[in-house]
Order: C-alpha cells, then structure tokens, then sequence
C-alpha cells in the first residue's frame, strides 16, 4: 500500500500534469525507525504506517507518473477510468460481468472480508496532512496505487492472513518501489518467524512475492475496466501472474501443525 500519496477526487481533462510545489521524495532513516519501533510496540496503532512511507518513498514516483501520463495510453486510460473507488464500488454493474471474472471475483472478495474502494479511501484519510492535497493528473495516479491494493490480494492469490499481508507489500514493492513496501514485508515476515517458531518458508514467500511482482506489469498503468471483464485466469496470463509456492507451503506446515494461517497463535497457547 503506497501512503506517500495526496487524494484528489477525480481526474479532469484540464488538471495540470504535475502542481510546483510537490514534496521532495528523500529518506528520512531515523523517522522511520522511531515510527517503526512505535508499531511494534502497537502492532494495532496504525498511525505509525503513514510516516513509515513518508520516510522511505518511491523517490522515483513523479517521473514515472508524469511518463506515464505523457502517452497517450495513459491519458486514454485516465479519460475512461477518472476513478477506480467509483469503478470497484459499482458492484451491481460488477456483479453483471461473467462468472469466473476477475469482478465476480472482487466482489466475492470485497463482500466476504466487509471491505470496500471507499472504506481504504477514508481510512488513509485520518493519517495524511491536509495540506498534501495536490489537484493535478500525478494525484491521479497516486490514487490508483492505492486502489488497486485489494486487486493485488486477488490476483496474487495472497489472502489477508499476516504472511499475506507482508508478500502483497513484497509484490507492490516491485510495482511501486518505495523502501517502505520493502521494509514493513520483511520486517513483518521476521515478526512472523519470532511468533511462531516452524520450518513454514515465510521469508521465501516474500522473496517469491517480490519476484512475481518484477514479472508483472505495472498495475496502475493498466487498463483495469477490461480486466475487470475477462476471466481472472486470463487476467493473471496476461500479466504473468503465477501461483505463489512458497506462500502455500507457508500455509500447509501451519495446517499441519494444528494452527490456522488466518490465525497464528497455536491452540494450545490460546488454552494458556
């Protein structure tokens, strides 16, 4: 999930391509240390993400924003999709494309873990400063960085288990290398293995997460209204997509061990 970003509610045919006075991309290594020694201490208190991604960002972001937005695949893209939040929130139309497609399967995924475009939407609200509001296309382009976050999830096959979690950070830090998408996958597989003590490959399923991410295009730069159409496995062929191993081993060696993926405490420690 990339964080750095500023919200504006729509593309327009007349926004500027990139507003002055945009905050420079640098690493800030001591306040993402302090934010994330908080975390840990917290593991709930979701502020500390927020200037996590402040501190380590895509320093490239704008010059791949304003590349993209320079062709004229990217502005046919940006005329037809102006907003994904309104695209994926749409489930009755969604609920209209063919069984088996990659929307039947957002909205089973949506509907099932009680989540929604809007709901990431506002909840990266409470975090951000007021003043990292920037009407221009680069907003836009930021805005499908985060939307496409629960895509991911699908796509991959990485569900919202703890490990799941750190191999879509891995796989978005191929798609959108931001030091934080990197450091928050490891650091968090690490916090798995200090749990949970099994031969379960947590840091090979997020070294394979990574990987896949490298094979894939570049999400936001994709045309997702189509996508949403086709039949997912096609959708995962065309964008070289395969089942992540590791992550699935990562689950059977729980499984085996009594101890659900979903929920990595064993029974016998729940019954201390």
């Amino acid at each position: 999930m990339n964080m750095q970003t500023a919200i504006a509610p729509a593309a327009a045919e007349d926004l500027p391509l990139m507003l002055p006075g945009r905050p420079e991309m640098r690493y800030n290594f001591p306040k993402a240390w302090r934010h994330f020694k908080a975390l840990i201490k917290d593991k709930e208190n979701t502020a500390e993400v927020y200037p996590i991604f402040e501190a380590l960002p895509w320093r490239g972001v704008y010059a791949a924003a304003q590349a993209f937005l320079q062709t004229e695949r990217g502005q046919d893209i940006r005329r037809n999709e102006p907003s994904l939040v309104a695209l994926l929130d749409d489930r009755e139309r969604l609920r209209k494309m063919p069984k088996g497609s990659l929307a039947d399967h957002y909205c089973t995924f949506m509907d099932r873990e009680g989540l929604s475009a809007q709901g990431l939407v506002d909840e990266l609200d409470r975090y951000r400063p007021a003043d990292h509001y920037f009407n221009d296309q680069v907003t836009w382009y930021f805005n499908r960085m985060r939307d496409t976050h629960d895509l991911l999830h699908i796509l991959t096959g990485f569900g919202r288990d703890a490990l799941g979690e750190q191999c879509v950070l891995a796989f978005t830090y191929s798609q959108q290398p931001a030091l934080a998408h990197l450091f928050l996958g490891y650091a968090g597989g690490l916090e798995i293995k200090k749990r949970l003590k099994s031969r379960a490959p947590v840091f090979g399923a997020v070294r394979e997460a990574q990987k896949m991410g490298k094979a894939c295009p570049r999400l936001v730069e994709m045309p997702i209204s189509e996508l949403l159409a086709m039949p997912i496995e096609d959708v995962r062929a065309k964008l070289n997509i395969t089942p992540p191993r590791k992550y699935t081993e990562a689950h059977k060696v729980w499984r085996g061990m009594g101890i659900d993926p979903y929920d990595l405490i064993a029974p016998e420690a729940k019954a201390a």
